[in-house]
């Protein structure tokens, strides 16, 4: 194949989301990934843990890492920010 043909093929499989470098520098710097994906899908800790099906309180205590979240609330959290959970680890 040619370079071009080795470009488009490798572009027609990737179908995953594109992060901005300000959202990956965040994670890379150790922020916790809910609080990075949360702002970056401009929604509010209430407004998250309505969609997830908790309370507002246990959204901040997993954000500021007092709390471990359950397998469960990670999966409402990925399903609500439209990630996988692993994005969320």
């Amino acid at each position: 194949m040619s370079d071009e043909e080795l470009f488009d093929a490798a572009r027609a499989e990737d179908t995953g989301e594109l992060m901005p470098h300000a959202v990956v520098k965040r994670l890379v710097d150790g922020e916790p990934p809910l609080k990075v994906f949360r702002q970056y899908r401009g929604l509010t800790q209430k407004a998250l843990a309505d969609a997830a099906k908790v309370s507002a309180s246990y959204v901040s205590q997993i954000e500021r890492g007092t709390r471990q979240p359950s397998q469960k609330a990670l999966a409402a959290f990925a399903a609500a920010l439209n990630l996988d959970i692993e994005d969320l680890s």
